[in-house]
């Protein structure tokens, strides 16, 4: 099914702001673990250094990336869309 937008309509669209996140992986802690952290702590997490990265808006995962260095700066290389 195709939409049509009318000019105005669209530059309302493109003017919304989301909540974009890379998530670089995750892990589950104790309690007892999470109190006895500190500064210098180091936290493993699941995720393997060569796999690639989830990109999320306002929640949803969008795209699969890569981690870059730009300047002193992190970024995201989109390598795969997730959307449908």
């Amino acid at each position: 099914m195709s939409q049509t937008y009318d000019e105005q309509s669209l530059q309302t669209i493109l003017g919304v702001k989301v909540k974009a996140i890379v998530q670089l992986g995750s892990c589950q802690l104790r309690m007892k673990e999470i109190l006895e952290l500190g500064t210098g702590a180091i936290i493993q997490l699941d995720q393997e250094a060569s796999e690639p990265v989830g990109l999320y808006l306002n929640d949803r995962l969008i795209a699969m990336g890569e981690v870059i260095v730009i300047e002193d700066h992190l970024g995201i290389k989109i390598t795969e869309l997730k959307m449908s």
